[in-house]
């Protein structure tokens, strides 16, 4: 093995604080300039594409991220500091990204080291680690370029960096690869419920009359008509126990995105569901969040879970499933969903507000055919998803391994 030589982070890179963007001119709306911000960062690193903000007002040129920037988070509103000093390459798909306040720039100031190698220490486990237990703050916490600066390490020889650093990017290559594929299910789903229940052109629609502008068998009523609802509970966090060595996926709103979820951050046992209003929910029921930054966003539960009371959770209250066209007609009316959901602090919606919901109810037979359409998408959808979560496996077990030389390459 080449021989490694200890190292201090501050050795090799300087780090730059972004800018304090005015909050007034900060949007939701898609303008093509992205302000980055800690959200922005995976549990683990990575850059995250969901929850970005925009930004309209004017910027400092000095303050736009140049191609693909390494960057790290400065500060981090979890009171466990999950993204404190983790790092990310801005993205290089055609957007403004800009550099603010509570996002470091990473440059490189030595010639010992290879930039992806640095990009892949900044995510092993003893580094993070080491960020989060010397931050500072109670409601926020920060870090700074000192403390960076401060962790030790072993280098090895540029050459050996380079092999490292392929074989992890050879995970995240395959891992994006598959999101982009999950992406065009997603679309092939998406526009197969407008072509049949937006613009009407289901299967033997040339031979079906309309009344009233739908077609004859269809009917609109509210979603109680059609649907059980309920929600879930969160077990006493006094209770420790409820979550040590859990057998339940326990869903939170957070991680409710649009999205089929195969497995949860947290579990809860037994006990807990015995001693809470937490309740196991059969398999491939849609959720939505009914408060929170996600209000309005949907998920499947792959296969029996619990939540937390900020989800309303839906089954057919018919002898077929229906999960599928339910899925697509909501994500169709988000807007008005936010529209009516109301709350002084942040928005809310209610079960009993859910319930009252016009939806329109497709003929029996057209739902059915759809739901066994879009059943293959999912399918495709939850595989990908489950290599994935292995490749993800696999790559998390290399990396330590790797970082510190016990793992010859």
């Amino acid at each position: 093995m080449s021989r490694w030589e200890e190292k201090r982070l501050g050795e090799l890179i300087h780090i730059k604080h972004g800018f304090a963007f005015k909050g007034e001119y900060i949007t939701d709306y898609d303008n093509g300039i992205v302000l980055v911000t800690p959200g922005n960062f995976k549990i683990g690193g990575g850059f995250k594409h969901s929850g970005k903000k925009y930004y309209n007002g004017e910027i400092p040129e000095d303050y736009i991220l140049k191609g693909k920037s390494l960057i790290v988070t400065m500060t981090d509103l979890s009171k466990n500091a999950d993204t404190l000093g983790y790092a990310a390459y801005s993205p290089t798909d055609g957007k403004t990204y800009l550099h603010n306040q509570r996002i470091g720039l990473v440059s490189i100031i030595s010639d010992d080291v290879v930039e992806s190698f640095l990009y892949w220490l900044l995510r092993t486990p003893a580094y993070q680690r080491r960020i989060a237990n010397t931050c500072n703050g109670v409601n926020v916490k920060h870090t700074s370029p000192e403390r960076i600066y401060s962790y030790k390490f072993l280098l090895p020889n540029k050459s050996t960096q380079t092999r490292i650093a392929d074989i992890l990017s050879s995970y995240d290559d395959l891992i994006e690869n598959n999101n982009r594929r999950i992406q065009l299910l997603e679309q092939t789903a998406q526009e197969l419920y407008k072509e049949w229940f937006v613009r009407f052109r289901f299967p033997g629609h040339e031979n079906t009359k309309f009344e009233n502008g739908l077609p004859e068998g269809w009917e609109r009523n509210k979603i109680q008509k059609y649907y059980h609802t309920c929600s879930g509970g969160t077990p006493s966090r006094n209770k420790p126990e409820y979550f040590e060595n859990g057998i339940y996926p326990w869903v939170k709103t957070g991680e409710i995105k649009d999205c089929v979820i195969i497995d949860t951050e947290e579990h809860i046992t037994q006990e807990a569901i015995n001693n809470s209003s937490a309740k196991v929910l059969s398999a491939r029921s849609v959720a939505m969040a009914m408060y929170g930054v996600n209000i309005g966003l949907l998920a499947y539960f792959d296969r029996e879970m619990t939540c937390n009371q900020a989800c309303c959770v839906f089954s057919d209250k018919r002898n077929f499933s229906s999960k599928h066209y339910l899925y697509y007609y909501l994500k169709s009316i988000r807007e008005y969903l936010l529209l009516i959901s109301f709350g002084a602090a942040q928005q809310n919606l209610s079960q009993d507000l859910i319930k009252k919901i016009k939806i329109t109810t497709p003929a029996e037979r057209v739902v059915q055919d759809f739901e066994e359409r879009i059943d293959e998408v999912y399918d495709n959808i939850r595989i990908l998803l489950i290599k994935n979560q292995n490749l993800v496996a696999q790559r998390d077990l290399l990396l330590p391994r790797l970082m510190s030389g016990k793992m010859e390459v």
